[in-house]
């Protein structure tokens, strides 16, 4: 029973995951030395009715924008390489990395905007 189990085991490893097939590795977006940029928009899930506390959770949404001045790779803990953005984002004095998946065109933040803001969220 343990030779058939360990047979079946070793036929099927080599098999590409169901969900690996359905995944792109294309990028959104391309980014060259120069570009504008800005974070890609994120949900908060913040709900409320108060005036009051809309305007103090207001300082705290503010959207960055910024240029690229470099790029370069950097490795997770897996040893796996993944590239980063070296941004020089308006009215900081520093650049400071970023990984591409959580940057945007500054001329596209409008439309990702639109898809992912949640119904009754501020």
């Amino acid at each position: 029973m343990a030779v058939i189990v360990h047979f079946i085991f070793l036929s099927t490893t080599h098999l590409i995951h169901p969900i690996a097939i359905t995944m792109s590795s294309k990028r959104q977006f391309d980014y060259h030395i120069g570009d504008r940029v800005a974070e890609r928009p994120k949900t908060h899930g913040l709900f409320t009715r108060s005036p009051e506390l809309r305007q103090q959770l207001q300082k705290y949404r503010t959207q960055r924008y910024g240029t690229v001045v470099g790029m370069s790779t950097r490795a997770n803990k897996n040893g796996a390489r993944f590239k980063v953005l070296l941004i020089q984002w308006d009215g900081l004095k520093t650049p400071s990395e970023h990984a591409r998946m959580r940057i945007c065109p500054a001329s596209e933040i409008a439309r990702l905007t639109n898809e992912v803001v949640v119904p009754g969220e501020m």
